[in-house]
C-alpha cells in the first residue's frame, strides 16, 4: 500500500532543498567532516611580500612593514602566497620542508619570485633560506597556522605539488623539497689556477711624504683548481688567493673601492685590520652583485695586517679564499732586501675527502667543528711547489710576508733547512726577534721573516704541525749558486 508522507516530513524536505548547497552537504556529513567543510568555506588567500636584506650584521627576511623575520599567520585551508625579492642582491630561496614548500632561487639578476601553497596542517612551521650559511646567520622565521588539520577533521589530506595524495607520494614530494647534499660531479673543466704569485709584491714605499693612494678591487666567484683533478668554487679578491697585497706608509690616506662582479651570487665586503673604525671597512662595504662601494681611511699604525671578507657567514667567505694582506711601512720605510715574497695559509672544508676527483663544495659542519680537509699556501695544493716557486741565490737576503687567513687554525711557520735571522712577530715592525726556528701566526694574523741563504738547495716552507703537509701546506724556496764554504756538506769533516 502506498504511504502518503506527512506534512511534517514534506516541510522538512522543503527546508533542506532551500539550504545553500554547502550547508546541505554539511547536513549529510558527520560532525567532524562538517567542521572541515566549514574551515574550507572560510578559507582565504594570505599574501605576504618578503624582501631579504642585512640588518645588524645578519641576513634576514623583512616584510612590507619592516618587520625582521616576521611571524606569518594563516588558518587551515587558507592558500598562502609568498612574493620574494632579494633586497641586497644576493641569491636566496625559501623553504618550509614540513609543508612541502620550496621557492625557486632568486636574486637581483633574476628578479622576484613567488610560491603559492594550500595549508592543510595546523601548527608552527619554520621558513628559512637554504643557501649554505644563510640560515645560520639569521634567515629564518615562523609560519603559525591556526585551526584543525584537515586530515584530523576527517577530510582527505591535501596533496603537495606533484603528489597523488597518498602517504608515499607525500613523502616523495617532501624529499624533493628537503635540502640534500649535491650529487657528486667531476672536476669543473673550466677551472683555472687561483694561486697568487708570491713574487707579486708592490714596490717598497721608502722615505716620502704621506700621499693619497687609490685602490680598486673586485670580488669574483669562480671555479678554481684545488688539487690535481679536484676543483672548488672559490670566492676571491681579484680572482686570486690570497687577494692582492696592498702597500702604504704611515700617514697615507687610502681610498679603497670594492666592486662585486655582476655574476656573483653572494654579497661580499672587506674588513682591513689596518683600519680604525667602521668594522675595518666591513660596515660600509657590504656590496651586492654588480655594485660597488668606497671607504677612505688613514694608515695610522705601521705593520703587516690581514684583510678579509666580513659578510656573514664570515668564516665561510674566508675559507672560500677571501683574505689578503696590507703592509703599512713605518717612517723611513723598511730595510732593503734582495727579494720579497707574499705567502698566506688557509684551510678548506669540503664535502668529499681530500684528493677526491670531483668538484668540491664547502662543508659548513666541518668548518664549525674545525676539521679541515685541506691546508693550503696561496689558495691551492701545489701553489708554491708546482704553480709557483720562491727563488733566491746564495748570499741574498729573502723577506717573506706571511699571514694566515684561517678562518680557524694557527700556523707554526717554519722553513726546513733554514733559520729566520729576523722575525717581526704578529706583524709588528717595532721590535724584531732574531735567530728563530719556528714562529706562531694566529688566524687573522701575520708575521715578517727574513733570512740570508748560504747554501743551494730546495728549502720547504711548512706548517710544523706536519700532518698538514700531507693536506697541502708545502711550498718550496729554490736556492741556486755556490755554497758558502764550511756551512754544510754531506759526509764527515775532510
Amino acid at each position: 500500500m502506498k504511504t502518503t508522507p506527512s506534512l511534517r516530513a514534506i516541510a522538512a524536505a522543503v527546508c533542506v532543498l532551500a539550504m545553500p548547497l554547502s550547508v546541505q552537504a554539511q547536513a549529510s556529513l558527520p560532525a567532524s567532516a562538517a567542521a572541515a567543510s566549514q574551515s574550507s568555506a572560510a578559507a582565504t588567500l594570505k599574501r605576504y611580500e618578503l624582501q631579504t636584506n642585512i640588518v645588524d650584521g645578519k641576513m634576514v627576511f623583512i616584510d612590507a612593514k619592516g618587520q625582521v623575520n616576521p611571524v606569518l599567520a594563516a588558518k587551515v585551508g587558507d592558500t598562502v602566497e609568498l612574493v620574494l625579492k632579494s633586497g641586497e642582491g644576493a641569491e636566496h630561496d625559501l623553504l618550509i620542508p614540513e609543508l612541502n614548500v620550496a621557492s625557486a632561487k632568486f636574486s637581483a639578476n633574476s628578479g622576484s619570485t613567488s610560491v603559492r601553497f594550500k595549508v592543510t596542517r595546523a601548527g608552527t612551521f619554520t621558513y628559512y633560506c637554504s643557501i649554505p650559511g644563510h640560515r645560520q646567520i639569521g634567515m629564518e622565521g615562523k609560519l603559525e597556522v591556526a585551526g584543525t588539520s584537515l586530515a584530523e577533521a576527517g577530510a582527505p589530506k591535501a596533496a603537495a605539488a606533484g603528489s597523488t595524495g597518498s602517504e608515499s607520494s607525500q613523502a616523495a614530494a617532501l624529499a624533493l623539497y628537503t635540502p640534500a647534499p649535491s650529487p657528486m660531479r667531476g672536476p669543473d673543466p673550466s677551472a683555472v689556477s687561483v694561486a697568487a704569485n708570491p713574487a707579486q709584491v708592490p714596490v717598497a714605499v721608502g722615505a716620502r711624504a704621506p700621499q693619497l693612494l687609490k685602490y680598486r678591487m673586485e670580488t669574483v666567484e669562480l671555479p678554481g683548481k684545488l688539487d690535481d683533478g679536484t676543483t672548488f668554487t672559490y670566492w676571491t679578491f681579484n680572482r686570486q688567493v690570497p687577494g692582492p697585497m696592498l702597500r702604504a706608509k704611515v700617514g697615507d690616506t687610502v681610498e679603497l673601492t670594492l666592486f662585486n662582479a655582476k655574476d656573483s651570487k653572494m654579497i661580499h665586503s672587506i674588513d682591513l685590520h689596518a683600519v680604525t673604525g667602521g668594522h675595518g671597512g666591513g660596515q660600509h662595504t657590504q656590496v651586492a652583485p654588480g655594485q660597488e662601494k668606497t671607504v677612505t681611511f688613514k694608515a695610522l699604525n705601521p705593520g703587516l695586517f690581514v684583510y678579509h671578507c666580513a659578510t656573514p657567514l664570515v668564516p665561510q667567505h674566508i675559507a672560500a679564499g677571501m683574505y689578503g694582506m696590507i703592509l703599512v711601512e713605518p717612517e723611513g720605510g723598511l730595510s732593503k732586501v734582495d727579494r720579497e715574497y707574499y705567502v698566506m695559509q688557509g684551510e678548506m672544508y669540503t664535502g668529499r675527502p681530500h684528493g677526491a676527483p670531483v668538484h668540491q663544495e664547502a662543508n659548513l659542519e666541518k668548518m664549525a667543528n674545525e676539521l679541515p680537509d685541506y691546508y693550503v699556501f696561496n689558495g691551492e695544493v701545489g701553489a708554491l711547489s708546482k704553480t709557483h716557486k720562491l727563488q733566491a741565490k746564495v748570499g741574498e737576503t729573502v723577506r717573506i710576508y706571511f699571514g694566515v687567513g684561517g678562518p680557524n687554525k694557527i700556523s707554526s711557520f717554519h722553513i726546513i733547512g733554514e733559520i729566520f735571522d729576523k722575525v717581526y712577530s704578529e706583524g709588528s715592525i717595532s721590535s724584531p726577534k732574531h735567530d728563530v726556528q719556528t714562529t706562531l701566526v694566529a688566524p687573522g694574523g701575520a708575521t715578517i721573516v727574513e733570512l740570508k741563504v748560504q747554501h743551494p738547495g730546495s728549502y720547504l716552507l711548512v706548517d710544523h704541525a706536519l700532518s698538514r703537509a700531507g693536506k697541502g701546506a708545502v711550498g718550496v724556496l729554490e736556492v741556486t749558486g755556490e755554497p758558502v764554504p764550511g756551512v754544510y756538506h754531506a759526509g764527515a769533516v775532510h
